[in-house]
């Protein structure tokens, strides 16, 4: 039996503009998996402020299509192995971000991940940046309190959203990824809550490439170093003009 959810993404909740930002999708889709650890599959652009369709197969999972009955991305069980390198210190991830925001050197966008031009609770509003001497990119964040339920957990489609952008920064940054990169599959699993109004540490780190294709892994941690979630991007560059 199959079950249909309609679901319509928010404009503001873009990361390229029109596209429905990755991780929020991923997180939503998430909420309708059981699995401990899951991966999302991304297999076309979804699209912002368009009727879409969750539709619920007790043998196949959940499936996000549009109004043609195009899948647009799939979640599955998954497993997850990683070594996660140590998460920096608040008072350098906290410095590396103020130092980075200060500096004008990152583009000011509207992206829902890391866009600064987002007013807060409109968006992450989480910064990451290349950390000086390690084979890092981090950030620090304190998630808005509009970013959580009633309990003032971040919620989960947000708690997977933190987990992109940082995967995307590390492969530009550090690895030579060329802008434009999308990410084609996260898998990820939370580890504890995460709670809006704290201090968090986000953290990224290239695993692996193969022609267009960039591995990167991101963790998400409190401030005194405890992992809140981990993940495993792949993200996919475009071919060159």
């Amino acid at each position: 039996m199959i079950q249909v959810d309609e679901i319509t993404f928010p404009e503001h909740v873009h990361g390229y503009p029109s596209v429905a930002f990755g991780g929020f999708v991923a997180g939503v889709l998430a909420t309708h998996c059981p699995a401990p650890t899951a991966r999302v599959d991304f297999r076309a652009k979804v699209p912002v402020g368009t009727p879409l369709a969750l539709a619920h197969t007790a043998v196949n999972g959940t499936v996000l299509t549009d109004a043609q009955g195009k899948v647009l991305a799939e979640i599955g069980a998954a497993t997850l192995s990683l070594d996660v390198p140590p998460t920096p210190s608040w008072a350098e991830t906290e410095a590396l971000t103020a130092g980075v925001l200060s500096s004008g050197e990152r583009p000011i966008t509207t992206c829902y991940g890391c866009g600064a031009a987002c007013e807060p609770g409109r968006g992450l509003r989480l910064f990451p940046w290349a950390l000086p001497g390690r084979d890092l990119a981090a950030a620090a964040w304190v998630p808005d309190p509009a970013l959580g339920a009633a309990d003032g957990i971040v919620t989960t489609e947000n708690v997977w959203a933190a987990l992109d952008c940082p995967g995307g920064h590390v492969g530009f940054l550090l690895s030579g990824m060329r802008r434009g990169a999308v990410t084609a599959a996260l898998t990820a699993t939370l580890l504890r809550p995460v709670r809006a109004g704290e201090p968090h540490i986000a953290h990224a780190w290239p695993i692996g490439q193969d022609g267009r294709k960039y591995t990167v892994g991101v963790a998400l941690s409190t401030a005194d170093g405890e992992l809140c979630a981990v993940s495993e991007a792949l993200w996919i560059e475009p071919r060159e003009r």
